[in-house]
């Protein structure tokens, strides 16, 4: 929430740098930290640079890509966060052999590189021209989108529906309650924005994926590996998994829609969970050889991993991203990326009580129940936006008439708002 109204005042681009430099200080405090207060402390940094980072570059990159390929663009932020998540089972298993007192502190410190690229990249990239618009900065809106768009009437289009979207949206009702407490009262368009995009983001952390990836070694060793190197060989397999089919989401997402993608990643998460649920169940009675048990385990963990890289890991980001108002953009993403990171805490924190209370399979059936539960949202609750710029999707929410994702014509939607106004 904190990134939300940072980004409106000091730009989109500028508050990545802000993330990146607070990640880098987080970061060297836990490299060289003495002590566990200081590890502590640098740990909260970094967490808070990371908060920043996974609020407004999806935000960013939405406002500054074409329509036709927004969800590709989109979705860069989740390949790059799990290429990261792959470095570093790699890197655990590549200095595993190194002492416990040097092998994590060399990890912690190769994570302050690519931060420190973004931090230099800023200064050869432009500025949101949506968020210029919002500060009156027209000529250097218009500029932007000169370079980022085919042609000067494409930019001049483009710069008229901002212009439009950011003139429109009822701004006396902006000064009289503040942008806070438009999102507290929200309008009925509003609320099914909200529905949307804080949905998804809840149900993309609660169906246990980062349960399935942080603690693969539980699971792995639970179904019966008992060698800690076979066991990491296992979880970097998993991370492979994981990167590998958001590049497959990030070929498809602007083919074939966000809602098909959704569809086949929250079924097949829904199927992958059940199976490892099943799968540790057996063994647990014996009722199945233990190599097929292991076997099954992780191919059902990494099928998980796979399903949820495919569509509900990226396209949730690429959602929230798109569907929130101009003038609101910013701060639903952070309440939303506040809530995705509460919803990733909560599911950490209590994984291991959990699984000592139910057993590993009892958990692992919980988060099947949820991820079916998620099929039904996104049947219900997310419409298509594939092919729509982000001023035809406000509108499109606001016309009420593809809450199920039926196609409707932006004449018609801008027919509804004219009516409804």
């Amino acid at each position: 929430m904190i990134g939300g109204r940072t980004s409106d005042a000091i730009g989109r681009k500028w508050t990545i740098g802000l993330a990146a430099i607070v990640f880098q200080a987080g970061a060297a405090i836990m490299t060289f930290a003495p002590n566990y207060l200081l590890l502590m402390t640098g740990r909260l940094l970094a967490g808070v640079g990371i908060g920043l980072g996974v609020m407004i570059a999806p935000v960013y990159i939405a406002e500054i890509s074409p329509t036709i390929s927004r969800g590709s663009f989109t979705s860069f932020p989740e390949i790059c966060i799990n290429v990261g998540i792959l470095l570093g089972y790699v890197s655990n298993y590549a200095f595993s052999d190194l002492s416990e007192h040097m092998s994590w502190r060399i990890m912690l410190g190769l994570g302050i590189l690519p931060s420190i690229f973004v931090g230099c990249a800023l200064f050869g990239i432009p500025e949101s021209p949506r968020w210029l618009v919002m500060q009156k900065r027209i000529d250097e809106a218009k500029s932007v989108l000169l370079l980022i768009s085919a042609n000067a009437s494409e930019a001049e289009e483009r710069l008229a529906d901002i212009e439009e979207a950011a003139g429109t949206s009822n701004t006396e009702k902006h000064e009289e309650m503040g942008v806070w407490m438009e999102l507290l009262r929200p309008s009925p368009a509003l609320r099914r924005m909200m529905i949307t995009g804080f949905g998804i983001q809840c149900f993309q952390q609660i169906s246990g994926i980062d349960a399935s990836v942080y603690y693969s070694p539980t699971i792995f060793k639970d179904a019966g590996i008992q060698s800690d190197r076979e066991v990491l060989a296992a979880t970097v397999a998993v991370g492979f998994t994981k990167t590998i089919f958001i590049l497959v989401a990030i070929f498809l997402i602007d083919r074939v829609g966000r809602k098909p993608l959704l569809y086949v990643s929250t079924i097949g998460m829904t199927v992958c969970l059940s199976g490892l649920a099943l799968s540790l169940a057996l063994l647990a009675d014996e009722s199945v050889p233990p190599k097929f048990g292991i076997m099954a385990a992780i191919f059902a963990v990494c099928g998980n991993v796979a399903f949820f890289s495919v569509g509900i890991g990226p396209v949730c980001w690429v959602l929230s991203s798109e569907i929130f108002p101009l003038k609101l953009r910013a701060q639903a993403c952070a309440i939303g990326a506040a809530g995705n990171r509460i919803c990733s805490g909560l599911i950490a924190m209590s994984f291991l009580s959990l699984t000592k209370a139910i057993s590993v399979a009892g958990t692992f059936s919980i988060f099947a129940s949820v991820a079916a539960l998620s099929v039904l949202f996104v049947h219900f609750a997310v419409p298509e936006t594939k092919g729509k710029s982000l001023e035809q999707i406000e509108n499109m929410f606001q016309g009420g008439r593809e809450w199920q994702g039926s196609e409707v014509e932006l004449g018609d939607v801008e027919h509804l708002v004219l009516r409804e106004n």
